[in-house]
């Protein structure tokens, strides 16, 4: 479809299924939960598959891989916990790489 100048136009339809009623949500509620499913996925998963490439990781022990996903998830917890205001996530988790003392003097530890 173009518009009179020219313009390529689109329209895109996505479907979601719901269990809510559909007198209790209106469209715009919906909409916010839809968005609040991608806030997790972008700044939990995002996080743990490209920085930490957590996806390639594998195991054949049986709860290793439990493991694994509990100290990843601890360590995101962390890197949270001590993540200064107005600093990228990314560059107080580089920070941390040089100096790992600070984590344990943030933490209490040292």
């Amino acid at each position: 479809m173009r518009s009179r100048e020219g313009a390529v136009l689109s329209c895109e339809s996505r479907y979601f299924t719901t269990s809510l009623d559909p007198g209790s949500v209106t469209a715009s509620g919906l909409q916010s939960y839809v968005r609040n499913h991608w806030q997790v996925e972008n700044c939990l998963h995002f996080v743990k598959d490209r920085w930490w490439d957590e996806d390639r990781h594998y195991t054949k022990r049986p709860g290793l891989a439990e493991c694994f996903a509990a100290l990843t998830n601890a360590a995101l917890s962390i890197l949270r916990l001590i993540h200064p205001a107005g600093q990228p996530l990314r560059a107080t988790a580089e920070s941390i790489q040089w100096s790992p003392l600070f984590v344990l003097n943030r933490l209490g530890f040292a």
